[in-house]
């Protein structure tokens, strides 16, 4: 069944912007193997692939403004592909669990282990070197600054931030603060050196010490 599931969704990427690609699931997977693996207790790792090769199949619909939250309708069109998958009634509830409690902006918390980690999955391949080249992919595909001087941080009244340099403090430094696993935790945290080094660097350059 997992292989039919992910046929069924690897459609959904074909026009994908790099952020958000089919090379972010397949990230996201390898690193939900990880910590299952690092979970202390025992989880269904074949409901964590499953909604983990589901989780942003309306990201890319979403972009484009054709729908309000990826995580929502993507469970409801999971629901369909698993059931067309020969997926059991709890499976498909779990499942769907999962990815509408994956975002990180809606008000779903995940309720069980395996949408904990992947929640947790999702936002470290936000982390790291690969954070940042998807940073600032995302930054390119919808035209934002990558840092502009006079909008420092402290002064940027936006959610998300109106740059991608201050995105990486409004947004994807605090990401260690809503993860779940303690395995996540631990992944994040070399993830989260890496990036503060990038931007020590990045100021310094900006300043032209370097």
């Amino acid at each position: 069944m997992l292989e039919a599931v992910r046929t069924r969704a690897r459609p959904y990427f074909e026009d994908a912007p790099p952020a958000h690609d089919w090379y972010h699931v397949q990230r996201v997977e390898t690193l939900a193997e990880t910590l299952v693996k690092r979970h202390p207790e025992p989880v269904d790792e074949r409901v964590v692939r499953l909604a983990v090769i589901l989780h942003d199949i309306g990201r890319t619909r979403e972009d484009r403004g054709g729908i309000d939250d990826h995580a929502r309708w993507g469970a409801r069109k999971a629901g369909t592909i698993l059931r067309d998958c020969g997926a059991d009634a709890e499976t498909i509830e779990r499942v769907q669990h999962c990815i509408r409690a994956h975002r990180y902006s809606n008000d779903v918390e995940p309720a069980t282990p395996e949408a904990k980690l992947v929640a947790d999955a999702d936002d470290l391949d936000a982390l790291g070197a690969v954070g940042i080249a998807r940073a600032f992919a995302h930054g390119g595909a919808i035209g934002s600054p990558i840092h502009d001087p006079a909008l420092p941080v402290t002064e940027d009244d936006t959610e998300a931030g109106a740059t991608q340099y201050n995105h990486f403090y409004k947004k994807l430094l605090t990401l260690p603060e809503r993860l779940y696993t303690e395995a996540g935790r631990g992944l994040a945290a070399d993830r989260v050196a890496f990036m503060e080094d990038f931007l020590e660097q990045f100021d310094r350059e900006v300043d032209g010490d370097r």
